[in-house]
């Protein structure tokens, strides 16, 4: 459970997880075969534009990072770990001394659209897919950093650091690369899950710009002087943010699909290996890996972002958002559906009318005012849900017997309602905070206060937190 007071049981842990639209900084404790969570710390983030493009303000966030550990240090002062987790393939660069060269670029930029040619030139779509199993997404780090060969920052750069990793060496001095994000590259070798010398050459990037390889559960060091912290012992924990969330997902049984619901939706299920197949590379599955050696077989879906970009939109013309979303859940079933991963809704602006435009492009009617639109939305998000597991049970051959809604979709009544009449399974909803979970269990299990393997920290969380059960 999670609960809003300061008690926690057992030894604490701190886990830190930030989003592309939010930050926040936890505190668990665990006893008697129970895990709870205290949420200390929340900021704010988002991409910062400049000049032209799309940046991330990582020192505000490393700031807001320290400043949320040293209260969680204030209230519990044996804090025995700390866990990082953020969202994937942005990356920061490091000069010889250590140093951070400019802010990191936001994967919203577009500076990737006129380097993908350059990059499939070098190395064919179907052979980059079948080493490193990733989905085209135009702002995988392989992309980010071909574009990056044309810039000021490249001449000087001696080391990457993806931004958990960047975040963490900023608390320990120590970089490494932990391999649940390093996945999402598309410059680590997906069978072997070590970086493809392959891929590094083709594209231009040299092997000795990239850390040294962790698998979550390592301790990657200790907070170092000079940050008003204890010297707390800081675990690779699965730092892609969606890696913590499928630990965090209270499963039962193998045969279970997820949803990490979000600001993006990630949506498949879990395996102890990839698929590498052609139908899995035309279908734009990737397969990122997990804790535990595991393997995601999901698709990057569009998510949440695109009501947070009409609500923005429209400021105080809309209703809140349970007014919202109460009245869109009365509108009829059989409205009208648009494409969420259409590469024309990734950028953010004007989304009320391109989600407009997109229902008119494919003969449908537009949907018209706050609630419709809404409503428009979330059919469209729990199409595509349905869609993605039913090709994902497809293509793995693994079954699925019910359907887990984690992150912040959860606590969309109406988007779990959806879903579950589209996928005809069962929807079961939460937690909410199954990232931060996830991350806590790994570190927990490292310290030696929970079970080794992932279905008994499932049972653990199952048993710690209450869903809410959706049926078709």
């Amino acid at each position: 459970m999670t609960r809003p007071e300061q008690v926690l049981p057992g030894p604490v842990m701190a886990a830190v997880d930030i989003g592309a639209s939010s930050g926040r900084v936890m505190a668990a404790g665990l006893v008697d075969d129970r895990i709870d969570l205290v949420e200390v710390h929340r900021f704010d983030n988002g991409p910062v534009a400049r000049e032209g493009h799309l940046y991330w303000d990582i020192e505000m966030l490393i700031t807001e990072v320290i400043t949320g550990l040293r209260r969680v240090v204030e209230r519990w002062p044996e804090v025995i770990s700390i866990g990082v987790d953020t969202w994937a393939v942005d990356y920061g660069l490091l000069d010889a001394s250590g140093e951070l060269i400019g802010r990191p670029y936001a994967y919203r930029d577009p500076r990737t659209e006129a380097v993908i040619d350059t990059v499939h030139a070098a190395i064919s779509p179907e052979r980059l897919y079948a080493i490193t199993g990733l989905q085209h997404l135009p702002f995988n780090t392989v992309y980010q950093l071909t574009a990056e060969q044309a810039g000021p920052r490249w001449p000087i750069a001696a080391r990457l650091a993806l931004l958990p990793d960047l975040i963490v060496h900023r608390l320990t001095g120590r970089l490494v690369a932990e391999v649940t994000n390093a996945s999402t590259t598309g410059l680590l070798d997906a069978t072997s899950r070590r970086w493809s010398n392959e891929v590094l050459d083709a594209v231009g990037v040299p092997g000795d710009l990239l850390p040294e390889l962790a698998e979550p559960g390592t301790t990657v060091g200790t907070v170092r002087p000079g940050l008003g912290l204890p010297p707390i012992p800081v675990v690779a924990v699965g730092s892609h943010d969606t890696a913590s969330a499928v630990v965090g997902v209270p499963a039962a049984d193998d045969h279970f699909g997820y949803v990490s619901s979000g600001t993006w939706s990630l949506v498949g299920v879990e395996l102890p290996g990839p698929v590498l197949t052609e139908q899995s590379r035309a279908a734009n599955f990737t397969n990122e890996g997990g804790v535990d050696r595991t393997v995601r077989l999901l698709r990057n879906v569009g998510g949440l972002w695109l009501l947070e970009q009409c609500r923005e939109a429209w400021g105080d013309r809309a209703p809140a958002l349970g007014d919202l979303l109460a009245a869109a859940g009365e509108l009829p079933a059989g409205g009208p559906l648009v494409d969420v991963d259409a590469t024309d809704l990734i950028t953010p602006g004007r989304m009320p009318e391109r989600i407009a435009d997109a229902c008119r492009r494919t003969g449908q009617p537009a949907p018209a005012g706050p609630v419709a639109i809404t409503r428009c939305i979330l059919d469209s998000l729990a199409d595509a849900y349905a869609r993605t597991l039913d090709r994902a049970a497809e293509l793995s051959g693994r079954p699925i017997s019910s359907v887990h809604v984690v992150g912040g979709g959860a606590r969309n009544e109406l988007l779990c309602r959806l879903t579950a009449r589209a996928t005809g399974r069962e929807v079961l909803a939460g937690p909410v905070e199954a990232t931060a979970f996830g991350n806590v269990l790994v570190q927990a299990r490292t310290a030696g206060l929970a079970p080794d393997t992932l279905p008994a920290l499932r049972r653990l969380l199952a048993d710690s937190v209450q869903l809410t059960r959706h049926l078709p």
